[in-house]
C-alpha cells in the first residue's frame, strides 16, 4: 500500500534571509524589506535597558558559568597529569 505524496506549498514566509554581502544574488541596502519588518536578523525592537542590579546579576551569572567551565578544564588537566605520572610512566 503506497501513501500519497504530500505536495509542497510555498506560503511565502522567510525562514532564513540568505541575502549575504559578497554573494552573486546580494541585493544592496535598497532591497525591499521582509514582510514581517525584519531584515538581516533585526526584529525592529529596541533592546531592554538593564538596571544596575540586573547588570550585576548578569555579570555574576556569566562569571559563575565561566569559572565552572574553567574549573572543569583544570580538574581534567590535573587528572591527566596524575595519570601520566602514576600510570603511564
Amino acid at each position: 500500500m503506497k501513501k500519497d505524496k504530500v505536495k509542497f506549498e510555498d506560503d511565502g514566509r522567510t525562514i532564513a534571509n540568505m541575502n549575504v554581502e559578497g554573494m552573486p544574488w546580494y541585493k544592496g541596502p535598497s532591497a525591499p524589506k521582509l514582510s514581517d519588518g525584519a531584515q538581516d536578523g533585526q526584529s525592529g525592537e529596541q533592546p531592554e535597558e538593564l538596571t544596575p542590579e540586573g547588570r550585576r546579576a548578569m555579570t555574576g551569572g556569566i562569571l559563575a558559568a565561566s569559572l565552572l567551565v574553567g574549573s572543569i578544564y583544570a580538574v581534567a588537566i590535573f587528572l591527566f597529569i596524575l595519570f601520566c605520572i602514576y600510570v603511564w610512566f
